[in-house]
């Protein structure tokens, strides 16, 4: 039986995404190593612009209330970024009390992931500061290679999908692709870093299923919505939440393995 003919769609905005990703990993790479307030204010203004495409993908007409509410989520993070969690983190409810108000549907779904944007945009700019450059370009690279690895191996391999109904693009090669080079990178840091244990390995792999299901969370929301992509900021990867979506869901897993079982141990 003869093979299939190659799909040039496939391959046809891989381009575009390797010129974005050069200048997203060269920004994103000097502002991790920098800390302090260069990675606070990358944290923020990529949070704020999350904001405002959750709220253009819920009322794409509402640009002015869009930006309203990311310039209020910014005010709050550059607020509550150098601080710890007390009771001013109640803050961190206004623009989704607000946004929900005012949204003309789907008040819930803003709700629940502005919050989620805010809380994981605060845990990345402290867990920069608390467990250092180590820690944060740990986290950072199993994402990215879930990512480059899921993204191959589903186009190269392809096969069923792995949650249709909320991501149809994503398949079970891509999936466990992105599990194995998370360990990989888990057993990199592990002989390279003395103070890491072993643990560091099935950690990767459960940072690599959150940032995988911080993916498929926004699939669904785009899914919900009609909308291919979250905007059209960023060539090839359609918007800053198609980018970093699954670093948000592993910025949240880390907040709760961090803070609730104290994982403060696996600090080099």
């Amino acid at each position: 039986m003869a093979a299939d003919p190659p799909d040039p769609e496939r391959w046809a905005d891989l381009n575009a995404r390797v010129a974005s990703a050069a200048v997203i990993v060269a920004v994103g790479s000097a502002a991790v190593v920098a800390g302090g307030i260069w990675f606070q204010m990358l944290a923020v203004f990529v949070s704020a612009v999350m904001i405002w495409e959750l709220w253009s993908m819920i009322e794409p007409k509402g640009h002015t209330r869009g930006m309203l509410l990311a310039a209020l989520v910014a005010s709050v993070l550059s607020g509550m970024a150098m601080t710890g969690p007390g009771w001013e983190f109640a803050m961190f409810l206004a623009a989704p009390v607000i946004g929900a108000a005012v949204a003309p549907r789907e008040r819930m779904i803003f709700f629940l992931y502005a919050l989620a944007i805010q809380i994981a945009g605060w845990g990345l700019v402290h867990f920069r500061i608390d467990f250092g450059f180590v820690w944060i370009l740990w986290m950072i690279l199993v994402v990215v290679v879930t990512d480059i690895a899921g993204y191959f191996a589903g186009r190269i391999i392809g096969g069923p999908k792995f949650w249709p109904r909320m991501s149809p693009k994503k398949t079970w090669s891509g999936t466990v692709a992105g599990w194995l080079a998370a360990v990989i990178v888990g057993l990199v840091f592990d002989l390279l870093f003395v103070r890491i244990g072993p643990e560091i390995v099935p950690l990767s792999v459960m940072v690599s299923m959150a940032g995988q299901m911080g993916d498929i969370a926004e699939s669904a929301v785009k899914r919900r919505m009609g909308v291919k992509d979250a905007s059209a900021l960023i060539p090839g990867h359609g918007g800053f939440w198609d980018r970093f979506d699954a670093l948000l869901g592993a910025s949240l897993f880390m907040i709760l393995m961090a803070d609730v079982f104290g994982l403060r141990g696996i600090h080099p």
